[in-house]
């Protein structure tokens, strides 16, 4: 099955020859191509046209990002280049589908998603172990293979921890919205627990068969800053108790990639660890409390663009009940060696207050200068008022 975009055969670097379209998103195609020289099919990641510094350091930090990664669930870089000004990767080419393209038949079996999940943790360990945060990991970027393994792809806007370099614009944070942390929303920069978050999500949504915070606009990013995921009351032991810890709204309460694995073994995490990660936490926190960000998804899912003074996250203690799960269409296609998104290229723009009130109701009505309208449920509203 192709990817549905008109597709014309060309040569590139007159080595490789394109034969099929594999996917698309906001920063390249991936096709299907034949290495004349080595008698081979392979995967060939076009870039799109890149005429500023920005794009031509993105190009070249995947190149030396993939170059140093050695693991059975990362996909092989064989070669790099320009071809008529574009950038380009040519890398192995994986038999199978996307996670994106299985999860739109439904969700999937809970046994397979603990497997996957294993998989997928340990993938990430490695590479978080090397100094690298990936930042986009979401179904359209994991592969499945033919062969039962699990690959993760497209590191192209993964970064060198340590790095201090984001390579993006100034002001701004790319990620896929519907799988970026909390701490990215407020502006933070990206750490290995940025993907322990958007791992958890994925396996949510590969148990749901829905994303948890659908949309691609605004109200998806800062949603998670108001409620944490629902996990389903019913899911086995090892996975909910692992997603629940990996989606912790706090990224110091989240465990480590490798402290992830032992969850998904049914083991608990050390006390040693949740104390060190916690003091830790404690020593980074606040950065992004009153962070002013902009929020440009260059991953292929669109552009989000949000003012000063953004709302800090809410610790909500205890989880909101599941719903039950739906089936809900996903993009489909061929497997492509570098995972890519549906482009949405429509920016949404949107103002977010800061404010002292929180998102409570109370037991009377009334009106309050700093709470939140009417209250009228179980529980407490901040803000003080005439009451009628």
């Amino acid at each position: 099955m192709g990817s549905g975009v008109r597709f014309e055969p060309r040569l590139i670097a007159d080595r490789y020859q394109l034969t099929a379209h594999l996917g698309h998103g906001g920063m390249a195609d991936v096709y299907r191509a034949r290495d004349t020289r080595l008698d081979r099919d392979v995967a060939v990641k076009v870039f799109h046209s890149v005429t500023d510094s920005i794009g031509h350091h993105r190009f070249a930090e995947e190149a030396r990002i993939l170059a140093r990664l050695t693991h059975p669930g990362l996909v092989t870089v064989h070669d790099s280049g320009f071809s008529d000004g574009d950038p380009f990767l040519v890398m192995r080419l994986v038999a199978g589908k996307t996670l994106a393209a299985r999860l739109a038949d439904g969700p999937l079996p809970v046994l397979d998603v603990l497997a996957l999940a294993r998989q997928l943790a340990g993938i990430l360990a490695y590479v978080h172990d090397v100094g690298i945060v990936h930042r986009d990991v979401k179904p359209s970027n994991v592969l499945l293979g033919d062969d039962e393994q699990a690959y993760l792809a497209d590191f192209g806007i993964s970064r060198l921890i340590g790095t201090g370099d984001r390579v993006t614009e100034a002001g701004k944070i790319i990620g896929t919205v519907g799988y970026l942390s909390p701490e990215q929303v407020l502006g933070a920069d990206a750490t290995r627990a940025v993907d322990v978050y958007a791992l958890g999500l994925v396996l949510l949504e590969c148990v749901t068969g829905r994303p948890e915070y659908e949309g691609i606009g605004v109200e998806a990013a800062i949603a998670r800053l108001h409620r944490p995921p629902r996990v389903p009351d019913d899911l086995i032991a090892p996975l909910s108790t692992a997603i629940e810890a990996m989606t912790e709204t706090k990224p110091e309460r989240r465990p480590s990639m490798a402290e992830c694995m032992t969850l998904l073994e049914g083991r608990p995490r050390s006390r040693r660890a949740r104390r060190r990660r916690a003091v830790l936490g404690a020593a980074t926190a606040g950065a992004a409390a009153v962070a002013s960000v902009s929020v440009a998804l260059l991953a292929g899912s669109g552009e989000i663009t949000q003012p000063p003074a953004l709302a800090p996250a809410v610790d909500h203690g205890e989880r909101p009940t599941s719903s039950p799960a739906q089936e809900a269409p996903g993009p489909s296609g061929d497997l492509a060696a570098a995972g890519v998104g549906q482009p949405v290229h429509a920016p949404v723009t949107a103002i977010v207050p800061t404010n002292d009130a929180t998102h409570g109701t109370g037991t009377g009505t009334g009106t309050g200068n700093n709470g939140h309208g009417k209250a009228n449920g179980a529980g407490k509203g901040n803000g003080k008022g005439p009451r009628h």
